[in-house]
């Protein structure tokens, strides 16, 4: 089967016809049906057109064969986050000109995806998905699952929350037999506050990344973990600051400066959230310093820098305002409407326009909020808006804002 393939390939190569190919060895018919597999032929045929062609069958036949140990290879380096093996084995199959013939090229092209993925490159990625799902509309079942893997990945980078779940959820474990994916479900989960199912899907996912071995991916699922505790009191909290510290060390021996910054920033804003604005100032800066600056996540942190910044008074309007040009300018550049959406929610703060805040947060903030599916910012911004309502005595507004927010409890 995997001779006749080869033969087609390389006489089409050639520009040889069939008959050109057979004359003096075998018939222009017998020859098309060994190229499509329908009949026997003897390995001396094979050898004559293999000599004409000025090809080695048997080794262009391990060359073919050894395609799939390739990508399953490529597949388990982006799992792994292993950038310079998965760089090679990018380079090595896209000089590999049988590729184009064997039945893995669907495979391939959505590793492709994925590998951009793994580099936040989310145009072309969402090229490539918008091919495959023009020209191939039933996909066999693990390839189906892998885009579906692919979409939620996807969502979560565009930072569409709703989707990702949505997505995600549909993946059937079974044909798709790949736990990691667990872990972007779980991420979904914790960003649209499912703090339960979010820790479910971690913690099937650690059992997966400590069975591989892959350190990186378990720091990850333990980051997540670790973000849906609740503390009791002090002693309890400092349980949980103990567990970043360790996992902090743990990306450092790994060397992981991104997963790092990840955990200074989930510190920081576990800080923040107790009022403890000096401790989470600092966490935010030291997180940031280990960011690229034009990016969403380098964004998020400046956000949580300002924000701790202003309340706990600790630099004055004018600098707080520069930080918040600085982080709108950044989010037009790099087109990130949510970082645009929270740095105009901060000036209108630092300015002092009460009226202006609340106005943008009910008409511009709120709806997009919703719309991607960020829970938690939801929640906190409606009961900011319910209090303000009540203070400025709208009260059917904020008798609307209650009954959302009675229904959402």
């Amino acid at each position: 089967m995997y001779e006749g393939k080869i033969i087609k390939f390389y006489r089409e190569k050639a520009k040889l016809t069939q008959q050109q190919l057979g004359e003096g060895i075998c018939s222009d018919t017998h020859v098309s049906k060994i190229e499509r597999g329908m009949t026997d032929y003897s390995r001396q045929i094979t050898s004559l057109f293999s000599k004409r062609l000025g090809i080695n069958i048997e080794e262009e036949v391990k060359r073919y064969k050894n395609i799939k140990k390739l990508l399953n290879r490529w597949h388990d380096a982006i799992i792994k986050e292993l950038f310079n093996e998965a760089k090679t084995i990018k380079d090595e199959l896209e000089k590999e000109p049988l590729l184009q013939i064997t039945d893995y090229q669907i495979l391939y092209e959505l590793l492709k995806a994925r590998y951009h993925l793994l580099h936040n490159n989310l145009e072309q990625t969402d090229i490539i998905i918008k091919v495959i799902q023009i020209k191939h509309k039933d996909l066999p079942p693990y390839e189906s699952n892998l885009l579906k893997h692919l979409l939620g990945i996807y969502y979560l980078s565009k930072q569409d929350m709703i989707k990702a779940v949505d997505i995600l959820k549909t993946i059937n474990a079974e044909d798709y037999k790949n736990p990691e994916y667990y872990l972007n479900l779980a991420t979904a989960y914790l960003a649209v506050n499912s703090k339960v199912m979010a820790y479910y899907f971690a913690e099937k996912s650690l059992q997966y990344f400590i069975k591989t071995n892959n350190i990186l991916k378990m720091i990850d699922a333990e980051m997540i973990m670790l973000m849906t505790r609740e503390s009791d009191g002090l002693s309890d909290f400092q349980k949980i600051v103990e567990q970043y510290k360790a996992l902090t060390h743990t990306c450092e021996l790994c060397h992981a400066p991104d997963k790092k910054a990840r955990l200074l920033h989930n510190l920081a804003f576990e800080h923040y959230t107790r009022h403890e604005y000096v401790d989470s100032s600092r966490l935010y800066q030291q997180s940031m310093v280990l960011k690229e600056k034009k990016s969403a996540v380098y964004l998020i942190s400046l956000e949580g820098f300002i924000r701790s910044c202003f309340e706990g008074n600790l630099l004055s309007d004018d600098k707080l305002k520069k930080l918040c040009h600085d982080g709108l300018s950044t989010s037009r550049e790099i087109n990130q409407y949510l970082y645009l959406i929270s740095f105009k929610l901060l000036l209108y703060l630092i300015n002092n326009q009460q009226s202006e805040y609340f106005c943008y947060l009910s008409s511009e903030a709120l709806p997009y909020f919703k719309k991607c599916g960020y829970v938690t910012l939801v929640q906190r911004y409606e009961k900011e808006l319910f209090n303000y309502y009540l203070k400025t005595d709208e009260k059917g507004k904020a008798l609307e804002l209650a009954d959302i927010l009675i229904n959402a409890g």
